[in-house]
């Protein structure tokens, strides 16, 4: 009796083993896994999909497959996003842009992307990306006045001063509700073209 008790334990201290390794790699696997069937891995492989997102605190995007999965991978500062020839910061990319992502293993089943080719942007009329945008800078500042009839603000931006910032025909409804909430005083961040010394059109809020 006492043999067949032995062999009770060991048979379900097996099993017990069994399931949790199976947990383990379950829980584990996540992007390595995911990319893996995804991608067939290496190194310098290409992930393509639609931009589902754009964590900015993890510095990751999302891509949505076919099947409706989406893969988040990381990015850096290195990364660049090309558009018609032309690069942008990551923080451009729009929900439903379609991109092809080239992939670098990091190691630890982890991924970034050293390379986001914009194939299809989701603005039907491009506006943050395209040959209009001309050369895309960054701003900062704190608004100082808004009007709203006819579509421009005004901003203490440090390094250059007292700037006017004008806005497109095409903007994103995003940043269109932005631009209706804006309030003298409000600090904000955003791309934009200088079209002079004093005035620059806004492509983007960040």
């Amino acid at each position: 009796m006492t043999s067949t008790l032995v062999r009770r334990v060991t048979h379900h201290l097996a099993a017990a083993a069994v399931f949790a390794t199976m947990t383990a790699c379950a829980n584990t696997g996540g992007l390595g896994g995911i990319l893996g069937s995804v991608l067939g891995g290496g190194q310098g492989n290409q992930l393509q999909g639609a931009i589902s997102g754009v964590d900015t605190r993890s510095q990751q995007i999302g891509v949505q497959q076919s099947n409706g999965q989406t893969v988040w991978v990381r990015y850096d500062n290195n990364t660049q996003v090309i558009y018609q020839n032309q690069n942008y910061p990551v923080t451009s990319l729009e929900r439903g842009d379609q991109v092809v992502a080239n992939l670098q293993d990091a190691g630890n089943g982890t991924y970034y992307a050293s390379a986001i080719q914009v194939t299809q942007s989701v603005s039907s009329n491009g506006s943050v990306y395209g040959p209009s945008n001309g050369n895309l800078q960054t701003f900062q500042g704190t608004v100082r006045q808004v009007d709203r009839n006819n579509g421009w603000f005004t901003v203490d931006e440090g390094s250059i001063g007292r700037i006017t910032v004008t806005l497109p025909s095409g903007l994103s409804q995003a940043d269109l509700n932005r631009f209706g909430n804006l309030r003298s005083g409000d600090y904000v961040r955003f791309y934009g073209v200088r079209s002079s010394s004093a005035q620059v059109q806004l492509r983007q809020f960040y």
